[in-house]
C-alpha cells in the first residue's frame, strides 16, 4: 500500500528527558543520552481510516521529568508524499525553544521531501521527509561552567577550547530580502544567486528553459529561502545554544539594488549577493550577551568568501568605526568589554582575556585550516566530508595556522541538479540546506566526538561549524572542551 517515510534523527544531552514520536499505528521513544539515534517511521495509506483522506499525522512530543514541554506535527500526504498543515509547516515557524525554568533548549526542524527525485537510480535529494530534535543544556554560561572564575581551567590557555559555530550567522531570516523583493520586485533573484556560485549560475541557466521569468519572480522568496537561508534563530538564541565562533562577510548591497531605497546604505551580511543580517545588529547583539554573561567570550572573524565585486565591502577605516560605534553603545558593552586580536585568542590563558576585558576576539581574514571544499561539502549524505578529515586535520596542516574549522554542513546547493529541483518544487518547508542536516550531523558530530582529541593538536582552537546551529553540535564541542581543558 503506498505510504510516505519521515526519517527522525534525535540527541539528547540533558538527564531524565524523552521524544516520543507516532505516525498512524506506530509510537516510538527514546530517552538514551549523548546517543546519535536515527528512526524511520511510515505513514502508511492503510493505517488511515479514512477512505478519501489519506493524511496521517506525524507528531513529536518532548518530556522533562515527566513533564511535557512541547507538541510539533504535520500531516502527511501517504499518497502524494506531501506535508502540509500544523506546528512544522513552515521552517521559520521553527526557532529553537529555550525553556529556561528548565534550563534547557530544544531546537528541531522539518524537510519536506515530497517525492523525492532519482537520477541515474540515484536520489538527488532525499525521498523522505527529513525531521531533526535535539535537546540541550541552556549554553549561556558554557565556558563559566567549565573554567569558573578563580579555578584552575580558567588559567588554561584559551585555544584548548572547542567552540561551536552558527555557519552563515547572518542568514537567519528573510528580513532584508523580502524588504528588498517587495521593492524591486522577484526578477533580481536570478542576479543575486546568479552571482554566488558557478554551479549555481549552471543551474539557473538550465531552469531558463523550465521557468519563465516571471515564474521565478513569483517563487522568488521561496528559491532564496531554499537557497541561502541557513539558520532559523535569532542571535541571542543561537548563542544560548552555544555558539561562540561567528564568520561574518560584511558588504554593502548589489549595485543593481543599492539605489533603490528598500534597506539602508550600510554594511550587512552577504550570502553572494543576497543581503542578511546588518553588521551593526550583529555587533551590538554579541556584545549585548557578553556584558549579560561576563564569563563567556566570543570570536568573530571578518571575511569575504563568495562576495561578488559589485558588494562593495568596507575599508579598515569603515570597520573600524563600525567596531569602536558598537563597544561604546551602552546596550553593547560601554567600556565594559575590549576587541581582542589573533594574539590574544592564541597566547593568552582565559583568566587573562577577562581580566582584560577582551571578550570580544576580532579577526580579519587570517589564515585558518579549514575541512570545506566545493567539491567535498557538495554531498547529499555527508559521505565524502567524513573521508576527508583525516587527510585535512594533520599535524602538518594544522602547524602554523590560527585555528582549525571543521565545517559539517553539506552544500547540496553546489550540486546543480538539486538546486533545479529545489527552485523548481521551492516552499517553506523544502530548504535544500536543510535536506542534509540530520544525516550529515549523524555522521560528522560523532566522528568529531571520537576523534578531535586524537587528531588535532591542543595548542591550536578549533571551532566545529554547522547549519542550523542545535544542541548536540554544541554538546560535543563542550564535551571536547573540558577533555581538552584537562590535559
Amino acid at each position: 500500500m503506498p505510504s510516505k517515510g519521515v526519517q527522525v534523527f534525535a540527541y539528547i544531552a540533558v538527564p531524565d528527558c524523552k521524544i516520543e514520536l507516532s505516525v498512524p499505528g506506530e509510537t516510538v521513544t527514546f530517552s538514551e543520552q549523548r546517543k546519535f539515534w536515527s528512526r524511520s517511521l511510515e505513514v502508511e495509506s492503510s493505517k488511515i481510516r479514512s477512505l478519501l483522506d489519506k493524511r496521517g499525522r506525524f507528531t513529536f512530543k518532548i518530556f522533562h521529568k515527566g513533564t511535557q514541554l512541547t507538541e510539533q506535527w504535520i500531516d502527511v500526504n501517504a499518497l502524494t508524499g506531501n506535508a502540509s498543515g500544523g506546528t512544522l509547516e513552515k521552517i521559520s515557524k521553527t526557532p529553537s525553544l529555550v525553556v529556561r525554568d528548565r534550563g534547557l533548549i530544544i531546537s528541531y526542524g522539518l524537510y519536506e521531501a515530497g517525492k523525492g527525485h532519482k537520477a541515474s537510480e540515484i536520489h538527488v535529494l532525499p525521498n523522505k521527509h527529513q525531521c531533526y530534535i535535539t535537546i540541550s543544556p541552556d549554553y549561556a554560561s558554557w565556558i563559566g561552567r567549565l573554567a569558573p572564575v578563580g579555578s584552575p581551567a580558567e588559567n588554561k590557555p584559551f585555544h584548548r577550547l572547542v567552540l561551536p559555530a552558527a555557519h552563515d550567522v547572518g542568514m537567519n531570516s528573510m528580513e532584508s530580502t523580502e524588504a528588498l523583493l517587495k521593492k524591486v520586485g522577484g526578477a533580481i533573484v536570478s542576479t543575486l544567486i546568479g552571482d554566488r556560485l558557478p554551479k549555481q549560475r549552471e543551474a539557473i541557466s538550465q531552469l531558463a528553459n523550465t521557468l519563465s521569468k516571471d515564474a521565478i519572480s513569483k517563487i522568488a522568496p521561496n528559491i532564496v529561502y531554499s537557497l541561502a537561508i541557513t539558520q532559523k534563530d535569532s542571535l541571542e538564541t543561537m548563542l544560548r545554544i552555544g555558539a561562540r565562533y561567528f564568520e561574518f562577510r560584511p558588504a554593502r548591497l548589489h549595485r543593481a539594488v543599492i539605489s533603490c531605497g528598500a534597506l539602508p546604505d550600510k554594511l550587512y551580511f552577504q550570502h553572494g549577493a543576497i543581503p542578511g543580517m546588518a553588521y551593526d545588529e550583529f555587533l551590538k547583539g554579541v556584545l549585548a550577551f557578553l556584558r549579560a554573561n561576563p564569563t563567556e567570550i566570543v570570536v568573530v572573524q571578518l571575511r569575504w568568501d563568495g562576495v561578488p565585486d559589485e558588494c562593495a565591502r568596507p575599508s579598515d577605516k569603515e570597520k573600524k568605526e563600525y567596531l569602536e560605534k558598537a563597544l561604546k553603545d551602552p546596550a553593547g558593552g560601554n567600556g565594559e568589554i575590549v576587541a581582542g586580536g589573533l594574539d590574544d585568542m592564541k597566547k593568552k590563558s582565559i583568566a587573562q582575556l577577562r581580566k582584560d576585558k577582551k571578550r570580544l576576539i576580532m579577526l580579519d581574514m587570517v589564515d585558518s585550516l579549514s575541512t570545506y571544499t566545493d567539491e567535498g561539502n557538495a554531498t547529499l549524505n555527508g559521505d565524502s566530508m567524513v573521508q576527508a578529515l583525516p587527510k585535512v586535520l594533520t599535524p602538518e596542516n594544522q602547524k602554523g595556522k590560527a585555528f582549525v574549522n571543521i565545517q559539517c554542513q553539506a552544500t547540496a546547493s553546489n550540486i546543480p541538479k538539486a538546486v533545479v529541483h529545489s527552485i523548481i518544487e521551492a516552499s517553506v518547508t523544502n530548504s535544500l540546506l536543510l535536506a542534509t542536516k540530520g544525516i550529515c550531523d549523524s555522521k560528522m558530530l560523532p566522528w568529531c566526538r571520537d576523534n578531535v582529541l586524537q587528531v588535532c593538536l591542543l595548542d591550536i582552537l578549533v571551532v566545529i561549524m554547522n547549519d542550523w546551529i542545535d544542541g548536540a553540535t554544541a554538546h560535543v564541542c563542550f564535551e571536547l572542551s573540558k577533555q581538552r581543558l584537562q590535559k
